[in-house]
């Protein structure tokens, strides 16, 4: 408690006080954690290539394994703003970033096996295989959204661009996983159980993040008027 002026003879003087302390972050060993576990997929895909343990075509499990975690991760972004909304929880905002550029660093890893061993660099034939094959249409089509998402995700971004225009931006990424998903249930074709699980969840994310957007606009609108 403060002492007055007038209190103070009547106590032994109170030691001063100490310089404050930053406050720690709740949690610090969260982030590191997520990172760590995120790269155990990519250590495992490098170990068994190397046994020979990828089966009978190894580009095409790698592809397919390094695809998959990315689509994992990006949908692990996006339950960070919906989680803080609903349930008010804060740790899975600090999340939300590093789960974003795992996303972006997998699907940039999935595009390079594509690119590089399954095609050899042959431009004419990823070119042939876009326009011919809809579902790598669809993965192209993620993998752009997902480039200016990583390259803005600084604060030195956020800055540059102002906050209002990062965040409409960064909308792009629920439009990234829909279209993500739809990439995962063309190319399986047959058992859709997998990618449907993975669609469901995205699209039920996508209507959590609006059912909170909306009311807040149709207040902020009231208040306008």
């Amino acid at each position: 408690m403060r002492l007055d002026a007038a209190s103070a003879p009547l106590v032994a003087a109170a030691p001063a006080a100490a310089p404050s302390r930053r406050r720690k972050s709740p949690h610090p060993w969260l982030v590191p954690g997520v990172v760590a576990g995120a790269l155990a997929p990519l250590v495992s895909i490098a170990l068994r290539a190397a046994r020979g343990e990828l089966g009978a075509d190894p580009i095409a499990q790698a592809l397919n394994e390094l695809g998959l975690v990315a689509l994992i991760l990006l949908t692990a972004s996006l339950t960070c703003t919906p989680a803080k909304s609903l349930f008010g929880w804060t740790w899975p905002i600090r999340l939300r970033r590093i789960l974003g550029l795992l996303a972006a660093f997998y699907a940039t890893l999935h595009v390079l096996t594509y690119a590089v061993l399954d095609q050899g660099l042959d431009l004419s034939a990823i070119v042939d295989d876009v326009v011919k094959r809809k579902f790598i249409l669809a993965g192209a089509a993620t993998f752009v959204m997902l480039v200016p998402l990583a390259l803005t995700s600084t604060n030195a971004a956020v800055r540059r661009l102002g906050f209002a225009r990062w965040k409409r931006l960064h909308r792009l990424a629920y439009l990234a996983g829909v279209v993500g998903a739809l990439h995962f249930i063309w190319r399986v074709k047959k058992d859709l159980r997998e990618p449907a699980v993975y669609a469901v969840v995205i699209g039920a994310l996508l209507l959590a993040r609006l059912a909170t957007q909306i009311p807040a606009r149709l207040g902020r609108g009231r208040v306008a008027d």
